[in-house]
């Protein structure tokens, strides 16, 4: 086995998120162990007390910007990385937190804290490909471990990631789901979502919220139109298409189109 020195060196860097995407890289056990052995996991505060300083050869980087000290530090983590890989919602799309981007945020923070002149914040939630340019972004609110192992292995492979483009309806279909939209009404974000959960939540009966953000094509247009024709009002519709993924620019028109409708 080669030495450590020779491996490659990883770094996971956490900003603005509730650390789901890094619970879903520990939760890969078994799979986990393997990758260990054949890198260098040299920051990754999460589970280990050990952090070593850059460069390192991957960084990965869960969560979104949301203050003047993540916007500087995402830099600096840019410069130490030289493949910079974004993992979840948060980090790829500004995540549940980006609903504050069409509100008054200064109003949010005088209601909430009893001091808020300490309170430094920006007023936009942003997915990190808005501050850095990155290499690969890898969806889900949590993301899919076994998507994140293929995305490890083929990062030293040199190789491109077998990561699914497409949308929760062609799980659907593979698992016979009848569809919910079209036979009980049920508004379902399926057709315009990546798919990776494996169609969970239709698969018991309730519509896709849309965790892993848009597919590669996704016609928003034609779904909220036929939420319309099913009787889903515009201000149903900005409420689903602004959940995990709100800001990702897909749904963020999406949800505006119907909101200025």
């Amino acid at each position: 086995m080669s030495s450590n020195k020779e491996r490659p060196r990883i770094a996971v860097f956490k900003f603005a998120s509730c650390d789901g995407c890094q619970l879903s890289l520990l939760d890969a056990e078994d799979e986990l162990l393997e990758i260990v052995a054949a890198v260098d996991v040299a920051y990754l505060p999460e589970a280990s007390r050990t952090m070593l300083k850059g460069p390192y050869d991957i960084g990965f980087v869960e969560g979104s910007v949301t203050t003047h000290q993540d916007a500087q530090r995402i830099q600096e983590v840019r410069r130490q990385c030289k493949t910079l890989i974004t993992i979840g919602a948060c980090a790829t799309a500004g995540g549940i937190q980006a609903l504050r981007n069409w509100k008054d945020v200064d109003e949010f923070v005088r209601v909430v804290y009893a001091t808020p002149q300490f309170i430094s914040t920006l007023k936009l939630s942003t997915p990190i490909a808005e501050h850095v340019p990155v290499d690969f972004e890898l969806r889900g609110c949590p993301i899919n471990k076994y998507h994140l192992i293929e995305l490890i292995t083929a990062t030293l492979a040199g190789r491109k990631p077998n990561i699914p483009t497409y949308s929760v309806c062609i799980d659907c279909k593979r698992k016979a789901n009848v569809c919910i939209t079209v036979a009980r009404g049920i508004t379902c974000l399926g057709p315009v979502t990546q798919a990776g959960c494996g169609a969970l939540c239709p698969s018991y009966d309730r519509g896709c919220y849309g965790c892993y953000g848009p597919m590669e094509t996704p016609n928003t247009a034609s779904l909220t139109n036929q939420l319309r024709i099913l009787g889903q009002t515009d201000d149903q519709n900005v409420r689903a298409f602004r959940g995990f993924n709100a800001w990702s620019w897909q749904f963020r028109k999406a949800s505006e189109e119907c909101e200025h409708k």
